[in-house]
């Protein structure tokens, strides 16, 4: 496995381009992602929470899902600020259709949570997921994978995770590119080590 010190010394990962993540806000942007998702076998999937500082104190994630196909991602805001917050329910529809599809496979790190807080909080029970922190894991290895460590495996790159971002807002109305980025690179970057995995399997 890569050491840290390893991982900082390869090059960059290059993440996806901001022109290719999607906001959903409207019922417009709904059915577009809709469509887009429904064609996939595979998507990568990812949630965002508000984080908690507070002792005791509950998470009122998830406050972003992000999911996306080879070419996209689609970010869905859930029930951001201001108070009382406002969510468009063509969002949860396209969100559930998705998410419960049997026939689509959902690949991302470290989903336990993510799946255990959208059911809580949308009443969606997602199906067919595959958490790649577990699924990627070798034989010898007994911590689960991350992935920046994917990246490194299976890519030769670094994939920036600043803890600066990841500790943001996520309830904001309106997301920061950075934070856009970030969310959208989560996802994005599961599904294509989800495909790298596939294909070096099928290879060999």
């Amino acid at each position: 496995m890569q050491s840290d010190q390893d991982e900082q010394q390869l090059p960059p990962y290059d993440g996806i381009k901001l022109a290719d993540v999607h906001m959903v806000r409207s019922d417009k942007d709904a059915a577009a992602a809709m469509s887009a998702l429904l064609a996939m076998d595979v998507i990568g999937f990812d949630t965002e929470s508000k984080p908690t500082f507070l002792k005791g104190e509950v998470s009122t994630g998830p406050h972003l899902v992000q999911l996306a196909t080879d070419d996209c991602a689609y970010l869905f805001q859930i029930c951001v600020a201001p108070s009382p917050p406002v969510f468009n329910p063509a969002l949860n529809a396209v969100l559930k259709q998705v998410l419960e599809s049997p026939t689509i496979l959902k690949v991302g790190f470290g989903l336990a949570d993510d799946v255990k807080r959208l059911r809580s909080k949308l009443g969606i029970e997602a199906g067919n997921v595959l958490d790649l922190s577990t699924a990627l894991r070798k034989k010898n290895e007994r911590n689960t994978l991350g992935a920046k460590t994917a990246v490194a495996r299976f890519f030769g790159q670094t994939l920036q995770k600043s803890k600066k971002i990841t500790t943001t807002n996520w309830s904001l109305p309106r997301l920061s590119e950075k934070q856009i980025l970030y969310a959208a690179d989560d996802a994005h970057v599961a599904l294509k080590i989800y495909r790298r995995w596939r294909r070096d399997q099928t290879a060999e």
